[in-house]
């Protein structure tokens, strides 16, 4: 069977009808120039404010992360065990408190809240301490986060140095119901402490040979076996 063959009238028809297209295009791109003017100026403004955000936001984690590294090791660094030293913790707040003012939407602003709340708990301003961890706990940390628990331990120690040792309780509680982690045993070391200061003694000497049990490894296991003797 013989091919049909494109004859000449078919393809110059072809070009003719491309050309039409092109010239059509050319003939609206001229007729809306304005339009597209401002289209392009659109675009170069956003792309412009896109570099100034993502500039600004670089600045900001540089900026809060530098804040929170002095704060950090001029605390770490200065810390005394046996004495806690007023101006080294005065300097330290004043640092993290700037990460969470000025530099609020650094990736370090969140963490600078427990931080800063731990240095109110030595200070023994459990009330301000109380509102930080609990300021973190609502609306700055995950529920899977493990960060969740270690500042439900900072509350919790919080109100046992207040004396309020039911709510106490009731956190530490919270953190052993949940998943495990590190700091669950702290958590249980914990709640058995409380229990010995509510007079509650089998009731604590039952959660540390549950820890001994759970935990043969850990490195707090010779402080519960002493109180377990």
């Amino acid at each position: 069977m013989a091919k049909n063959k494109i004859t000449r009238k078919q393809l110059l028809k072809g070009t003719d009808e491309f050309l039409t297209l092109s010239a059509r295009a050319t003939i609206f791109v001229r007729d809306h120039s304005r339009q597209f003017y401002y289209l392009g100026g659109a675009i170069i403004a956003l792309f412009i404010i896109y570099l100034g955000i993502n500039a600004f936001m670089d600045y900001t984690h540089k900026k809060g992360q530098e804040a929170y590294n002095k704060g950090y090791y001029n605390f770490a660094k200065n810390l005394n065990p046996s004495k806690v030293d007023q101006e080294v913790l005065k300097k330290s707040e004043e640092l993290f408190q700037q990460v969470i003012d000025d530099y609020s939407l650094s990736k370090v602003s969140r963490l600078a809240i427990p931080q800063l709340a731990y240095l109110k708990f030595l200070e023994k301003k459990y009330g301000e301490a109380i509102f930080l961890y609990q300021k973190f706990l609502n609306n700055e940390v995950s529920d899977n986060s493990p960060y969740q628990s270690l500042a439900r331990i900072g509350l919790a120690g919080c109100y046992e140095a207040k004396g309020e040792l039911k709510m106490a309780m009731e956190i530490l509680n919270q953190i052993m119901a949940g998943p495990g982690n590190f700091f669950k045993e702290q958590a249980m070391l914990s709640l058995a402490r409380v229990y010995r200061l509510t007079n509650h003694q089998d009731k604590s000497r039952e959660i540390l040979i549950e820890f001994v049990e759970k935990y043969p490894s850990s490195p707090f296991l010779p402080t519960a076996k002493a109180h377990l003797k």
